[in-house]
């Protein structure tokens, strides 16, 4: 089974940083895609950013764009979210995606919390 391991998540101040990391294990399998998924309480999970792993081309949600960076580490299957920034409306549980395969399918990493306050 794939596993996808999410760290970085805590407490930062508004206007603050935070990077989170996700590396991807356990699967023969080549990665088409990583990115990063955001979900509030009771709402549809909102996608943040993603990065194709042939080439880099970077893809980005309306509400985090010119303030989030997606990259890629493909030697660590590990992809990374810097959060620049940030504001308290950011707050929320980071999921972890990654699209694996010549058939595409998804594998999601079990969450980190970010948390924008004072």
């Amino acid at each position: 089974q794939v596993q996808l391991v999410e760290s970085g998540g805590g407490l930062v101040q508004p206007g603050g940083s935070l990077r989170v990391s996700c590396a991807a294990s356990g699967s023969n399998s080549s990665i088409y895609a990583m990115g990063w998924f955001r979900q509030f309480p009771g709402k549809e999970r909102e996608f943040v950013a993603a990065i194709h792993w042939s080439g880099g081309r970077a893809y980005y949600g309306d509400s985090v764009k010119g303030r989030f960076t997606i990259s890629r580490d493909n030697a660590k299957n590990t992809v990374y979210l810097q959060m620049n920034s940030l504001r308290p409306e950011d707050t929320a549980v980071y999921y972890c995606n990654a699209r694996l395969g010549v058939v595409l399918k998804d594998y999601w990493g079990q969450g980190t919390q970010v948390t924008v306050s004072s």
